[in-house]
């Protein structure tokens, strides 16, 4: 069941690590604007949907600030944890949306049971993948990067199938790295 792997403290554990390499790598990179040295500005975040204990940090938004006068700009590395400014982690976006086929009343109220996911949400979701998601500048450049192309209207889960892990945790995390500059602001 696809909902065991988001009631895995480990794969929070994993994602947690692969953020704090995207921010190591962006801070040793410096300001993308001015070069400048670049300091730790995380904010805040309550995330919803995994499980009830997340790994410490997981209410943190990795992020940096210019440490040089003049510029003093924040510069928000990607995420595999969180897409974009959605509330839900993004664990929980792409699964529960693969595992829907329609949100029906017995789907959506096991969905409300695990991880307190409402009907209105599931649905925002899927709307979102279905309609949204493919109009993206992001999308638009980097499927051709896939070795199949994904069904427009099976997405996420065609897409998660464009990944050869052979472990459904190894393909979730693949499709949250290719998905991670969607989480970069301007994006």
């Amino acid at each position: 069941m696809w909902h065991k792997h988001l009631d895995d403290p480990t794969l929070y554990e994993l994602l947690l690590k692969i953020d704090v390499d995207l921010w190591t790598k962006a801070r040793e990179s410096g300001c993308p604007r001015c070069g400048g040295p670049l300091h730790t500005a995380h904010y805040p975040r309550r995330p919803r949907g995994g499980p009830a204990k997340l790994p410490a940090g997981y209410d943190r938004r990795l992020s940096l600030c210019c440490g040089r006068d003049g510029c003093r700009r924040r510069t928000t590395p990607a995420s595999v944890r969180f897409l974009g400014r959605r509330f839900y982690l993004a664990a929980m976006l792409v699964l529960v949306c693969a595992m829907q086929l329609g949100p029906s009343r017995v789907r959506v109220a096991k969905l409300h049971e695990l991880f307190g996911v409402s009907r209105w949400t599931v649905c925002r979701w899927r709307t979102w993948w279905l309609e949204a998601f493919g109009e993206t500048t992001f999308w638009q450049v980097n499927r051709a990067r896939l070795r199949s192309q994904p069904d427009g209207h099976t997405l996420p889960a065609s897409l998660l199938a464009c990944f050869v892990e052979d472990a459904l945790r190894e393909r979730l995390v693949a499709l949250l790295r290719f998905l991670s500059p969607l989480t970069v602001p301007g994006s």
